[in-house]
């Protein structure tokens, strides 16, 4: 873990007074883009590493959860980097068809302008003048967080090379038969007039009302069945009601029917296994156009399936008067009109329930028979699945196996159209004489033929993304180098929606290029990452989740512009372990600046005395301070590489903030304080610049910006960016220089611990004699523990006033002094009283409630120990401070 000896050794005046962010991490991140440290070349003999950015909206800009996702991403990426792989970090955005087609539908209302004025083609080309004017705000974000990627690369979900890809993959899936059109339910939205997918649902609990509707005779002595449901409209849609097939209650009635009570549709009683006989009256009405569960029945028992609702949500084509109203109009008039008829049996008011919402409108979805295209997905879904059960891919961590396999396992067909006008259009076209022909992106349709109106679901496209962006389907140098890709960094919150897609679309890929070559497929080609890395959610300090209705969302380039961006990015890598959640809060980033301040003092000290990394002397010519902090470097190299590997990154920060405050800031340097005046002088500076050079280049991957100010002036180097990593040193730990330096370190803190309890002031210097260091092995630390504790040499009258002994591993060192005349005992007397009270209501208020056996029945086990060990610090503290009074004559 050596470097060699810079040609020109820097000052201390090349870095600033003090550690201002904002001053320099503009002109450091210009500085690695224009010197291409981020330029993947694909003809390089170096192995290849290579993640692609999850593509944000190009209508986004960086929240919490991208600041999370890109701080990771951009660790692995420089740790490989400085490991000696060619390292590409691919960016790119994503169209987002809704969001980008909203956004501009809205500035055009603005001007009293709707789409359909423009038409089809000028509207599209009003959404790329957006585009190329706002859109990609994020980008500019990515770079104030000093993002590492590729730019040379950028890609776009729309660009000429992408919409290819989505061309010929609509092609290849249409021609084997598993893309189709059907009539079958979407997730419709009646204010975007399009189906959405699932994950633009969002689940809210709203209050509505449950209505009890009576279904055949009036007559209690007549058949008849009650039904409940909180979309009374809906049931304008009814074609049977459904009753378990061992209901006794209904058994008679199961093949009989019963007279719908508004449209007078004679309507069937079935027996179905979904229905539960023990919730409400063990009866479902059954509307098979707008109610998944419902649709489902309705294919078992072959029911008509009538859409009554159009594509804006008003009722349609149920030949009653409610033809024409909005959905939540028609829901109260009918509910009215059958409390009239005498068929509302009860009304719940108000009734929770959860209701599905369009995230990009805002409204309640409406479940909607529609006609749509749709990709197959059993076989798909299964070679995703075995993917992961093969080990061709990880899921990090493995306790979210389950979830994938339990979604793959159990998808449905995935609806892919959209009835929008921004996105890939889907490259089917219909002839004149009712052909119907999928065209690939070098197929020219015949004149006269006219492509399908809708476009692809935006997660279609983005299903493609890691070999897309390399330019598949052609055969580049960038899919040989840099794919598979490594890993994928994302949120556990898409495992199923995004992750699933990407697997399913790269196996398929893969395989249909090695059949098409005559090969046999190889399955570790065939993945699109090696591993999945899914982090948690990022949550406010209370650990809720952030939202703008809670106002509690905080802004990340807001805490960039504040405490700078390694800041940031400290504090999300050090709360990052796979699959778990992290509470941040502004605290945190006043912490990270506190380290990043830390790092930039202990480096401009170094310079000053003169440390600069070199190569190191024999072990033999080292103190045990110089042998030990050596052997720490190496023990948390090892820590932070085998964290890294399996990307627990909270666990390597930890390691590294604790190695760089607690033992190289709190411990070595006030060691090498002493050193650097003596005859170990050379060795120290080395040592100390050797173990800075290390540990600037372990954080590196995580705070660039100070690291690489820090780095260059401590070494001379070009960039600490395209620094070698850390390797093992290959020496063996001295556990004998471990044990006297952590001897040394508990007298230390044994005799501060004293010194205050004395009144002693921190830097004030007292003569102290210390008897027993030869038997505790510690003569080569007495000059560091004088210094470190303010001890002077005694005088030949020294009378020590007080003492204190101290039971180190070898023998029990006890230190004299002579405090007298250093402290104001009446000062003393009273700081020690007023201490006194204050333990004593600590301690009577802890009795207390544990003495409360109503407080104990009710508290939870975690507060009553802590309750417990307040109380027994508390009585620890009172017989301290009583014995210093006695001490002192206060008994």
């Amino acid at each position: 873990m050596t470097s060699a000896a810079p040609e020109n050794p820097r000052n201390p005046v090349d870095l600033p007074k003090s550690w201002d962010p904002s001053a320099v991490e503009a002109d450091l991140y210009q500085g690695w883009v224009d010197a291409g440290y981020f330029t993947a070349d694909a003809t390089s003999d170096k192995p290849g590493y290579s993640i692609v950015l999850p593509p944000p909206n190009v209508t986004g800009s960086l929240h919490m959860g991208h600041a999370l996702d890109h701080t990771l991403m951009d660790a692995l990426t420089r740790r490989k980097r400085m490991q000696g792989f060619e390292v590409l970090w691919l960016p790119g955005m994503d169209h987002a068809g809704i969001a980008t087609q909203t956004i501009v539908e809205k500035q055009l209302a603005a001007q009293g302008i709707s789409k359909e004025d423009l038409g089809r083609d000028a509207f599209v080309e009003k959404v790329w003048e957006w585009k190329r004017e706002s859109g990609g705000k994020i980008q500019g974000q990515m770079k104030r967080i000093g993002d590492g990627v590729d730019w040379s690369r950028d890609r776009f979900t729309m660009d000429d090379g992408l919409s290819r890809a989505v061309q010929t993959i609509f092609k290849r899936l249409y021609d084997d038969g598993l893309i189709y059109r059907a009539e079958r339910l979407v997730n419709w939205s009646p204010v975007l007039q399009t189906a959405i997918s699932d994950i633009e649902v969002k689940f809210e609990e709203v209050e509505g009302e449950l209505v009890s509707l009576r279904y055949g005779s009036l007559d209690d002595a007549e058949p008849h069945v009650i039904v409940a449901t909180t979309r009374v409209e809906t049931m304008l849609g009814d074609t049977a009601v459904a009753v378990h097939p061992d209901d006794e209650r209904y058994r008679d009635l199961v093949g009989t029917t019963l007279e719908h009570p508004i449209t007078g549709r004679q309507i069937p009683i079935v027996a179905d296994d979904y229905v539960d006989p023990e919730f409400g009256t063990g009866a479902v009405k059954i509307t098979p156009a707008h109610d998944p569960n419902d649709f489902e029945m309705g294919l078992r028992h072959n029911l008509p399936m009538p859409n009554i609702m159009d594509k804006t949500g008003h009722i349609e084509g149920t030949g009653t008067r409610f033809d024409g109203m909005d959905r939540f109009e028609a829901r109260v008039a009918v509910r009215e009109e059958l409390a009239a008829l005498g068929r509302v049996v009860a009304e719940k008011r108000p009734y929770l329930h959860s209701v599905g919402h369009s995230e990009r409108s805002g409204e309640p979805i409406e479940p909607r028979l529609s006609l749509q295209w749709w990709v197959k997905v059993d076989e798909l879904a299964k070679k995703a699945g075995d993917a992961v059960r093969s080990g061709d891919t990880v899921i990090h961590p493995t306790s979210q196996e389950p979830r994938w396999f339990s979604w793959v396992d159990d998808m449905h067909d995935w609806t892919i159209s959209r009835q929008l006008w921004w996105g890939h259009r889907i490259p089917i076209w219909y002839g004149p004489d009712g052909e119907v022909e999928c065209f690939g992106p070098d197929q020219t349709p015949p004149e006269g033929w006219e492509q399908d109106p809708d476009v692809l679901d935006t997660w279609f496209s983005s299903g493609l993304w890691p070999f897309s962006t390399m330019g598949w389907p052609d055969a580049t140098a960038e899919l040989e180098k840099f794919y598979p890709t490594s890993v994928l960094v994302t949120g556990y919150d898409i495992l199923f929606f995004w992750v699933a897609r990407m697997m399913m679309f790269g196996t398929y890929v893969a395989e249909d290029a090695a059949i098409t070559a005559g090969k046999t497929p190889d399955t570790g080609k065939q993945v699109p990452f090696r591993d999945v890395f899914l982090h948690g959610l990022v949550r406010d300090q209370h650990g809720k989740k952030m939202s703008k209705s809670r106002g509690n969302g905080i802004d990340p380039l807001d805490w960039v512009d504040r405490f700078g961006a390694d800041a940031l990015r400290f504090t999300l890598a050090r709360g990052a372990n796979p699959g778990a959640d992290l509470s941040v809060g502004e605290d945190h980033a006043q912490s990270s600046r506190n380290f990043a301040n830390k790092l930039f003092n202990a480096t401009k000290f170094a310079l000053m005395n003169g440390a600069a990394p070199g190569e190191l002397p024999a072990r033999d010519q080292l103190t045990d301070a110089d042998r030990w902090i050596l052997d720490r470097l190496e023990t948390v190299r090892a820590d932070v590489d085998a964290a890294f590997d399996r990307y627990e990154f909270s666990k390597a920060c930890e390691a590294l903030y604790h190695f760089a405050w607690d033992e190289v800031c709190d411990w070595y340097l006030e060691i090498a304080k002493v050193q650097v005046s003596g005859d170990a002088a050379p060795t120290t500076r080395t040592v100390l610049g050797t173990v800075l050079d290390s540990l600037l280049r372990l954080l590196h991957p995580v705070v660039p910006f100070v690291t690489e100010s820090l780095w260059k002036a401590l070494t001379g180097g070009e960039s600490v960016v395209v620094a070698s990593w850390p390797q093992p040193s290959g020496i063996g730990a001295d556990p004998v220089a471990a044990q006297r330096i952590d001897d040394m370190q508990r007298l230390v803190t044994e005799v501060r611990r004293f010194r205050s309890d004395q009144g002693l002031k921190p830097s004030q210097k007292v003569p102290a004699r210390l008897v027993g260091v030869d038997a505790a092995d510690l003569d080569g630390q007495l000059g560091a523990v004088r210094s470190l504790v303010r001890l002077t040499e005694p005088e030949a009258d020294f009378a020590p006033s007080v003492s204190v002994e101290v039971r180190l591993s070898q023998a029990t060192v006890t230190v004299e002094l002579d405090t007298s005349g250093t402290v104001d005992l009446g000062a003393e007397i009273a700081r020690l009283r007023k201490d006194l009270a204050v333990a004593e209501k600590e301690l009577a208020g802890t009795t207390g409630k544990l003495g409360n056996e109503a407080f104990l029945a009710k508290a939870p086990d975690a507060v009553v120990a802590k309750i417990r060990t307040r109380q027994t610090v508390a009585r620890e503290e009172i017989d301290r401070i009583t014995a210093r009074l006695k001490e002192l004559g206060q008994a």
